[in-house]
């Protein structure tokens, strides 16, 4: 009896993991890419698409409450597990900026979709940045970047607010040396949890380190390089559609200095939105406000035309 308790839990688990539990669409919850990956996704609801990029070193279901939220409110909502990362394929090779893009691009054109908005958190923000970089605006009607890492964390000669490279070293080697614990201290900054007043959540701090225990240390370790050392500067310029930027002006991860200060600058038009107190996590911390302020966006009128291709 027991043992067939315990076979029936699995079964339900294993489909919900593949995403047939539940589900709104009848797409396929992976895709291959052109280099053969296989990448997850969740694709709920219908209307205009929203595609959600995840931060490091998280999953799709950072987006949950975005995604609910959007959904009930007439959009179709898509996010993926970032090759190496959560439900997808842990690849050895191929974990660049660059190849992911190039898969978002991927799951786009898979699900053929058109008038998109992208949105992009931290490192999901670089992602969505060097997707237009690479692939245009073609089928991208808004860009939101929300504690995103453009134009460039580390700190160089050109890029004096940066972080420098002895940070980002102490991240790998506390990723290699012990990424358990790691990823558990790091929740506290992420969520802004070691500031005045904050009220901690530890079922928010097991999803971080549940999440990113879920993917592969391989790709884990390669990203870190990935979100400090990319340039987006040429990317950023590039941005030929209304674009919303937010950032808290208490992150710890991704000082707003070094990212959302610049970046407002180069994307022409672009709307700056600061949240005061928000930690680099605000998706959770700040969801109401991040809710209303993706939804107003989206429902915005796009002002202006696209640059002549």
């Amino acid at each position: 009896m027991l043992l067939d308790l315990c076979r029936s839990a699995q079964a339900v688990s294993n489909s919900a993991r593949l995403g047939t539990v539940g589900a709104t669409s009848s797409a396929m919850s992976t895709i291959q890419t052109k280099d053969g990956t296989k990448i997850y996704y969740k694709d709920w609801g219908s209307g205009q698409p929203i595609v959600f990029s995840h931060g490091w070193p998280l999953t799709a279901d950072a987006w949950d409450a975005q995604m609910v939220f959007l959904g009930q409110n007439g959009f179709r909502v898509i996010a993926h597990d970032r090759r190496s990362h959560g439900r997808s394929a842990q690849t050895w090779d191929g974990n660049t900026m660059d190849q992911y893009a190039d898969d978002l691009n991927d799951l786009i054109e898979h699900l053929d979709l058109k008038d998109v908005i992208l949105v992009g958190h931290s490192t999901g923000g670089g992602e969505v940045t060097r997707y237009i970089g690479r692939h245009g605006t073609k089928r991208v009607a808004k860009a939101v970047l929300i504690g995103a890492v453009p134009p460039l964390m580390l700190k160089t000669e050109a890029n004096p607010q940066g972080l420098p490279i002895t940070v980002f070293d102490e991240i790998r080697k506390n990723t290699l040396g012990n990424r358990a614990q790691f990823f558990k201290d790091l929740s506290i900054p992420f969520y802004g949890y070691n500031r005045k007043g904050a009220q901690i959540s530890e079922g928010v701090r097991e999803s971080f380190w549940l999440q990113g225990m879920v993917g592969g240390i391989k790709g884990s370790y390669d990203c870190i390089k990935e979100f400090s050392e990319s340039d987006f500067t040429e990317d950023l310029k590039k941005f030929d559609v209304p674009t919303l930027i937010i950032h808290g002006d208490e992150d710890q991860i991704v000082p707003i200095v070094a990212s959302a200060m610049l970046s407002s600058k180069m994307v022409p038009g672009a709307e700056l939105k600061i949240y005061p107190g928000a930690p680099h996590g605000l998706p959770v911390t700040h969801q109401d406000a991040l809710n209303a302020d993706l939804l107003a966006f989206a429902n915005s009128k796009s002002v202006g035309s696209k640059k002549a291709a």
